[in-house]
C-alpha cells in the first residue's frame, strides 16, 4: 500500500478550496506573511532547534508553528494555482 504524507492529504482535502476564491482573495492568501513578531518566534525557535537547543515544551511549540505554517503553504499554493488558471489582465 502507498504511504500517502500529512501534506499529501491536507493538499487533496483543500483542493475544493480553489472553487471559493476570487482573484482578490486569491491575491492576498499568495501575498500572506506572517505578523513580524510570529516569524521572529518562529526564526527564534528555528536557530535553537539547529543547535539542539530547545527544551520539550519549546520543541511542542516549534513542531505546532511549522504544522500551521505547512497548512498556510498549502493554501498558498491553490491560491497561486488559481492565479495562473485567472490570469489578470
Amino acid at each position: 500500500m502507498a504511504h500517502t504524507s500529512h501534506l499529501d492529504i491536507v493538499s487533496s482535502v483543500l483542493d475544493p478550496f480553489t472553487e471559493c476564491l476570487t482573484l482578490e482573495a486569491a491575491k492576498r492568501i499568495a501575498a500572506f506573511q506572517a505578523a513580524p513578531a510570529t516569524q521572529s518566534r518562529l526564526d527564534d525557535l528555528a536557530d535553537k532547534a539547529d543547535e539542539g537547543l530547545l527544551t520539550a515544551d519549546e520543541q511542542a511549540e516549534y513542531d505546532r508553528y511549522r504544522s500551521v505554517f505547512h497548512f498556510v503553504t498549502i493554501l498558498q499554493s491553490k491560491a497561486r494555482a488559481y492565479l495562473k488558471r485567472h490570469p489578470v489582465e
